[in-house]
């Protein structure tokens, strides 16, 4: 690492310490979410979140270090919002995982910055929401019946499409909020030929739903194929 590198910290590998002041870390990280709902990543500062709050940079730097650690906090917060997971079983594991999906995209289409953010986070940054929803996925594969050390790769395989369809869906309907018209009105001006006439939303529904469906059937697929026993 050279003289002017800056080591990227991570708020779940110190322990925290609890100020007795009015200000709690809870209060910002609430605040630091919705700035970077209104207003995106770009726009969140120490400063910035300090005037929302109506306190000093000091009194935020005695519960974060900088701005990654508050993202960190900010990222695993929003997956506290999933479902907690569902107890896993062969026969139930398929129906677990695609409401699974739907409860990730859902959430990212919520908070359309934490898609790009959730490439940049580390093993180490990973905080106890997001565990929780991971181990939960991986639960269900193991009861699927995927060969052995193949869960992780199943849910990873998941986990990819889903927060790759979203994250494109969520900087569209960005788009699409930024110019002041409805969806529909935006897609008659810019795309005529998609659509005619349906519904926006659930075209979009669907073909998440179609997407996620050849993904499962993959899946399924492999746990049939007589390596993984029965689907």
């Amino acid at each position: 690492m050279s003289g002017d590198a800056k080591p990227i910290t991570s708020v779940w590998t110190r322990p925290h310490r609890p100020q007795r002041e009015q200000l709690t870390r809870e209060q910002i990280v609430a605040a630091t979410i919705e700035l970077l709902d209104a207003e995106g990543v770009e726009a969140l500062s120490m400063r910035k979140l300090g005037t929302r709050l109506q306190a000093g940079a000091t009194s935020l730097y005695r519960h974060v270090a900088n701005r990654d650690e508050l993202i960190q906090l900010a990222v695993d917060d929003v997956f506290g919002e999933l479902d907690p997971p569902v107890a896993a079983a062969r026969e139930t594991w398929r129906a677990a995982v695609a409401h699974a999906a739907c409860d990730l995209r859902a959430m990212v289409l919520r908070h359309p910055w934490v898609g790009p953010e959730l490439g940049q986070v580390g093993l180490l940054h990973v905080g106890p929401n997001a565990v929780r929803m991971t181990s939960g996925l991986l639960a269900q594969f193991e009861a699927a019946g995927f060969p052995a050390g193949e869960e992780d790769q199943a849910a990873s395989a998941l986990m990819s499409y889903v927060i790759g369809v979203a994250t494109s869906e969520a900087a569209y309907l960005s788009l699409v909020a930024r110019s002041g018209v409805s969806e529909r009105q935006w897609l008659s001006e810019h795309s005529p030929d998609v659509g005619d006439g349906a519904d926006p939303r659930q075209v979009r529904e669907d073909r998440f739903t179609y997407g996620l469906d050849r993904i499962l059937d993959g899946l399924a697929d492999r746990v049939a194929s007589g390596k993984g026993g029965q689907a």
